[in-house]
């Protein structure tokens, strides 16, 4: 009995009844949970505080290492003389730079290509895709996404034009929207539009360009929903229902298909989403699986079904002169490049060396002049013709030939600079001096014009500042200026640049496509640049030339589960670039 009034004395002070009798205890236990609720609050604000400086901290630490990194390589760059080293992508070689006179001219020749070529697209067509300069207007050749500008970006950062960079970035933030009822090439907004973003990103640190890009990219992802994870190459900006052009049969192009991985796997080290990551890689591992010995895949590929199917072999393009195969062996390397070489991405770099083996199956040589060229295949059949397109080859081996040993990359890289004379001698050989679209070889009559339209296209040039980079033979910069006189000759106009329809009469088209302020003249920039402005050992360039900074990869092989380890990747740290101001290359 005792105990039971104890206990119902104890309960009684949980009964509100009993405060409210006794009004002081009431005010009392009031300020008691008052004073009890601001000390816990205070102890959990401090916590954050705390949480926040420490964060503060490290972004300063990381700040301070990348501003004495800058400071050491300004001072290497101010003297006379720089003494580059080549390490990863640069074939382990040490070239002497010296800063010429004539590179600081022609370099700012190019900046002032550029800077026409973005006037002139921000006052007729800004906002839109595409300017056409003869007509002075915009068109919306990729959905009215803007293409023309956001493939600019990276390049204007580079070349130091912050005030145009500023009004894009201000057009990206307030105007830029998606959700359009548009059908969309998954391989041309993932290199264009994802490819610019991230790279804008990676450069400025501005995280608007990655959210951005994430928000498209979320956009694109039902394309991969198939029963291989082939993904389609159409899908619909808006309402997604992805599909293949009508013409390939249902299959889908290999270019298309496979050559996101650069774009998707960034995207995952910076978001820390592996979903984009997982996605890209498993097309690499379904094709993996029925990989052919010679590395050489056909035109087409079946996203619901066995994956190869019979059709043309190219490192070209296709009968519609669009990119067709070479961007998959591009990224076979280049995502081996990106993970830093690392064995999370070793398979890559197989897949890429088999591939290559192929490819010398496809060299073959003209007479009387022995220019080496890179044939066709269809079936057991051999056709000689070879697309501008392919250009981007002699870049290719020069790049992968540091990852051979010393006979092998010797073997590579000759081929590479046999290429590029090949591909020189398409613009020396024509009035206009510029290249047509392919050329065709026959016995006794070295090379012929094709297909005879140019529209501003950039893989000679991208070859050009490979080799240059990896061998430092200045020879390479004397063929990229003649390329650029030419282009200045023949298609710059009051209104910026146009395409030519026939290189023979230099009869002008009426487009400037968005690819030659991203690539072109990017990488004619870049040629007349110190080797230190976009080191080849700190970032790869995806196949729209957008530069994206190397990061390590530590996650397991693709070969044991593609992409389910970014968060066991080496944390993405953002550079704190300079800009080509800051280079020294006014």
């Amino acid at each position: 009995m005792g105990r039971s009034r104890s206990l119902a004395n104890k309960w009684k002070y949980i009964n509100p009844s009993y405060y409210l009798k006794r009004p002081k205890r009431l005010a009392l236990l009031f300020i008691v949970f008052v004073f009890g609720t601001f000390f816990f609050w205070d102890r959990q604000t401090l916590v954050r505080d705390h949480q926040e400086e420490i964060s503060k901290l490290n972004e300063e630490v990381i700040r301070l290492q990348d501003l004495l990194e800058d400071l050491k390589n300004d001072q290497s760059v101010s003297g006379e003389k720089m003494n580059f080293s080549h390490s990863g992508g640069d074939v382990g070689k040490k070239i002497d730079y010296t800063e010429d006179p004539v590179d600081a001219q022609r370099r700012e020749k190019v900046k002032d290509a550029m800077r026409h070529a973005w006037s002139s697209y921000e006052k007729y067509a800004w906002g839109h895709d595409e300017l056409q300069p003869q007509t002075k207007n915009g068109v919306d050749s990729f959905g009215g996404l803007g293409a023309t500008l956001i493939d600019s970006l990276d390049t204007l950062y580079i070349m130091g034009l912050d005030e145009q960079f500023q009004r894009a970035r201000e057009w990206v933030a307030n105007s830029l929207d998606f959700n359009k009822n548009y059908d969309a090439s998954v391989f041309e907004t993932t290199i264009r539009v994802v490819g610019g973003l991230l790279s804008a990103y990676d450069l400025s640190g501005d995280k608007l360009f990655l959210e951005k890009a994430q928000d498209i990219a979320d956009r694109l992802l039902p394309a991969w929903n198939t029963s291989t994870g082939i993904p389609y190459n159409i899908i619909n900006l808006s309402h997604g229902n992805p599909h293949n052009h009508g013409w390939t049969g249902g299959h889908s192009i290999l270019a298309d298909s496979a050559s996101e991985q650069l774009e998707f796997i960034a995207l995952s080290q910076r978001t820390g989403d592996p979903k984009y990551q997982q996605k890209a890689e498993n097309v690499i591992l379904e094709i993996s699986k029925t990989f052919p010995d010679d590395g050489l895949l056909p035109i087409h590929i079946n996203p619901e079904g066995e994956v190869v199917v019979y059709s043309t072999i190219t490192f070209g393009a296709m009968g519609d002169s669009k990119r067709c195969c070479f961007s998959f062996y591009e990224y076979l390397l280049k995502v081996w490049i990106q993970g830093n070489r690392t064995a999370a991405v070793d398979s890559y770099r197989k897949m890429w060396e088999t591939s290559m083996k192929g490819l010398l199956s496809l060299v073959r040589r003209t007479s009387p002049s022995s220019f080496a060229y890179i044939s066709e295949k269809v079936g057991y059949s051999f056709v000689d013709k070879m697309d501008e397109l392919a250009c981007f080859a002699p870049g290719m081996l020069a790049l992968g030939s540091s990852g051979y040993g010393p006979d092998e990359s010797q073997k590579f890289l000759s081929l590479a600079e046999e290429l590029a004379w090949t591909c020189y001698n398409f613009y020396q050989s024509t009035p206009t001096k510029l290249a047509g679209e392919n050329y065709v070889f026959n016995n006794g009559q070295d090379m012929t014009v094709g297909t005879s339209w140019n529209i501003l296209r950039p893989e000679t040039v991208e070859s050009l500042f490979y080799l240059w980079r990896l061998t430092g033979n200045k020879t390479y910069q004397e063929w990229g200026w003649n390329i650029f006189q030419a282009f200045e000759k023949n298609s710059r106009i009051e209104s910026g640049y146009v395409g030519l329809k026939d290189v023979n009469t230099g009869v002008q088209d009426n487009m400037m496509q968005s690819f030659f302020l991203a690539e072109t003249l990017k990488y004619l920039y870049l040629l007349y640049s110190s080797p230190s402005v976009i080191p080849l050992d700190k970032w790869v360039f995806n196949t729209e030339a957008h530069p994206i900074k190397i990061v390590s990869r530590n996650d397991r092989a693709m070969s044991s589960g593609a992409g389910n380890s970014v968060g066991q990747q080496k944390s993405y740290k953002r550079p704190l670039t300079r800009r080509e101001g800051r280079f020294g290359n006014k």
